[in-house]
């Protein structure tokens, strides 16, 4: 079996004495399009959290592309080539997209502590960010405010700031909520043109972002796994559709 790009092994977090993680183990294949899916207060954001260091597990190990993680702090995470994109934008509201892209970019470059100079002074770093940009249809907005953009660019600029730490594996925690329907299909575009050899584990509660593109579904009932397998495998278990998803998603699937 070759090495998985992220996995987990009998992963568990509580909260005093409720089980928010309940021995999860999920192995997120590397090029794959992997989707995360269930119920509200399922676990799915703990998970995430405890992927990306932002908790510590109470049991269990997580491993990227083989090496074991689960004592990393997140941003060593990020070092290792693990991104994640947040339920709610974590982007600096007076800065332009092309300073926050850059900003990532030369940080990743070890440029960081001179950041102003290396922002002017650095055609590769300029380059790279305007590339990025241009990748997500924000080369039209980039020295325009973050707060002046309508919330589905800003949600676009998020991603391209989570491709910008050059990641192997990419954590979408639900890159659609919030956004107005007009602007959904920009969203759904960007993710589904991401690099090839950029692993993606999606989690989000939007049926049609998830079928248009995932591989593989899990499906997370209060902290534990309850089944996994193909989009048409997933919308077809009756059991899915008990706890989650509802008729709607053979009509999904079809």
């Amino acid at each position: 079996m070759t090495t998985a790009a992220l996995e987990t092994l009998g992963l568990r977090r509580s909260f005093g004495g409720i089980r928010a993680t309940d021995d999860v183990s999920l192995r997120l294949e590397k090029g794959s399009r992997h989707a995360l899916i269930g119920p509200n207060g399922a676990g799915k954001t703990t998970l995430i959290n405890l992927l990306t260091g932002v908790l510590r597990p109470s049991a269990g190990r997580i491993l990227l592309e083989g090496g074991d993680i689960t004592a990393l702090r997140a941003d060593q995470r990020v070092g290792r080539g693990l991104a994640r994109t947040f339920q709610v934008n974590q982007l600096y509201p007076a800065m332009t997209p092309l300073e926050t892209v850059a900003l990532v970019v030369s940080r990743r470059l070890g440029e960081d502590r001179r950041w102003w100079s290396a922002f002017g002074a650095s055609p590769a770093v300029v380059d790279e960010a305007v590339a990025i940009l241009d990748r997500f249809g924000l080369a039209d907005v980039m020295d325009e405010r973050v707060s002046a953009l309508p919330y589905g660019r800003q949600r676009l600029l998020e991603i391209a700031v989570a491709i910008a730490c050059g990641p192997r594996v990419l954590l979408l925690d639900e890159p659609a909520a919030g956004v107005p329907e007009g602007e959904r299909e920009a969203i759904l575009a960007s993710v589904a043109a991401l690099p090839g050899d950029v692993s993606v584990l999606l989690i989000e509660h939007d049926m049609d972002l998830v079928f248009r593109f995932a591989d593989r579904i899990s499906v997370l009932v209060a902290g534990a796994l309850l089944t996994e397998g193909t989009a048409a495998e997933v919308a077809n278990d009756p059991r899915v559709r008990e706890v989650y998803l509802g008729e709607g998603t053979e009509h999904a699937a079809a």
